[in-house]
């Protein structure tokens, strides 16, 4: 394995509570719906604020605040209409024309989707939403004489989180660049002097303010342990040195794309690990398990063993009983946490990384039974002995057999 690769996803493993603690400061509706984490999340956010008709009540200042900043950045004089813009998503650029420009990254011959257009009668905006100011393998020439075919002109732009202009080449060096925070923040004094609209629009007016403290306040409340905590994980990991970087805010920059690189990573290894755990759970309990309880607990046997749940509960192997008598659950993983939310049982503090046994409670409302076992998740993945009976005590403690 390669050692950068080792230590950099052991500084991310180290960084996940003083980064989760400090998330977990505030509420907002962005971060409890995880929404803002795709690029066409928050490009459906934009096209709303964008459509001169949509609920928000705004007409089309929205249009108007976002032109006048592509305006102010064009190197050119051109102007661009303030208004009168039609709205459209994951527009084909190319169309059925072989694209004959030449791009790094470019995923699919004579196919570029632009996230959003702005077409009016005389220009067209063609908007690529992406949190830097990358254009991370679309065709800015592709996207450009798509703009102007029909109208007297066009401009390209780079709606993004952060202004990176080392990253913007292959023609992207070209492009205006509009961020997150100039648009929002410019919104947002905008509707300050609007009383009316606040108050004819309450609901309208929270999204926004939730809107611009997620993606525009990036200053979080850290405590100064959090922080030391931050450094002491970096020192730990031999990262530290990136505090002599220069200049600083590029070195946060590119730190902030490698954690997010590696946590990726660990979060897919992490997904298919889990998937390991609930094959080799499950194959334990059809050949192992269910005789074990059987052959000690006759009454009410185990007669099907199964795993076909999905989303937050599919970290679960069913014991299936006959007659009447309650399921038991093999629980682990995400649906561990979720099922401790429900029922804490007799477990004061739960270790995640063993498995878990639940009993369904009557008529199928949850469960009322959580029992905590020492069986480790590697356990599960090493193979566990077919004369341990670690499961089978706790499978026959959940039914109430001991």
């Amino acid at each position: 394995m390669n050692t950068e690769v080792h230590d950099f996803d052991r500084l991310v493993t180290a960084l996940v509570p003083s980064l989760s603690r400090s998330l977990a400061e505030r509420f907002n509706v962005f971060t409890v719906m995880h929404h803002g984490t795709h690029e066409k999340q928050l490009s459906n956010v934009f096209a709303w604020l964008f459509d001169a008709e949509g609920t928000h009540g705004l007409g089309d200042a929205f249009q108007r605040i976002f032109v006048q900043q592509v305006n102010d950045g064009l190197r050119d004089p051109a102007r661009f209409p303030a208004t009168g813009y039609r709205v459209a998503q994951e527009v084909d650029t190319c169309g059925h024309v072989a694209c004959a420009h030449k791009t790094p990254g470019r995923q699919e011959a004579g196919k570029d989707i632009a996230d959003i257009v702005l077409a009016g009668e005389r220009a067209r905006i063609v908007v690529e939403n992406y949190w830097t100011s990358d254009g991370h393998g679309h065709c800015h020439q592709c996207y450009l004489d798509f703009g102007r075919s029909g109208v007297d002109d066009a401009v390209v732009v780079l709606l993004c989180g952060r202004r990176e202009p080392w990253r913007q080449d292959s023609g992207w060096e070209d492009a205006a660049v509009v961020t997150y925070a100039e648009l929002i923040t410019a919104l947002r004094d905008y509707l300050d002097r609007d009383s009316r609209w606040r108050v004819a629009h309450p609901d309208q007016a929270f999204f926004i303010q939730q809107m611009a403290e997620q993606f525009v306040e990036e200053v979080r409340p850290v405590s100064t342990d959090e922080s030391i905590d931050f450094i002491a994980a970096l020192c730990a990991t031999g990262e530290s040195d990136r505090y002599g970087f220069r200049p600083q805010e590029r070195a946060a920059a590119e730190f902030g794309d490698e954690v997010a690189q590696h946590a990726k990573h660990q979060f897919e290894e992490g997904r298919r690990t889990l998937g390991e755990i609930k094959r080799a759970l499950k194959w334990y309990a059809e050949h192992v398990l269910v005789g074990q309880v059987n052959a000690t607990a006759p009454a009410h046997p185990i007669v099907g063993v199964k795993a076909n749940y999905q989303g937050m509960w599919e970290f679960c192997i069913v014991l299936e009983r006959g007659e009447a008598a309650p399921m038991i659950y093999l629980e682990f993983g995400p649906t561990a946490v979720a099922e401790y939310k429900v029922c804490t049982g007799d477990i004061a503090t739960p270790d995640y990384s063993t498995v878990f046994v639940t009993r369904q409670a009557p008529e199928g409302s949850g469960i009322d039974r959580n029992v905590a076992t020492t069986v480790s998740l590697a356990d599960v993945l090493t193979g566990i002995a077919a004369d341990d009976v670690r499961l089978r005590d706790a499978v026959l403690h959940a039914i109430g057999s001991r």
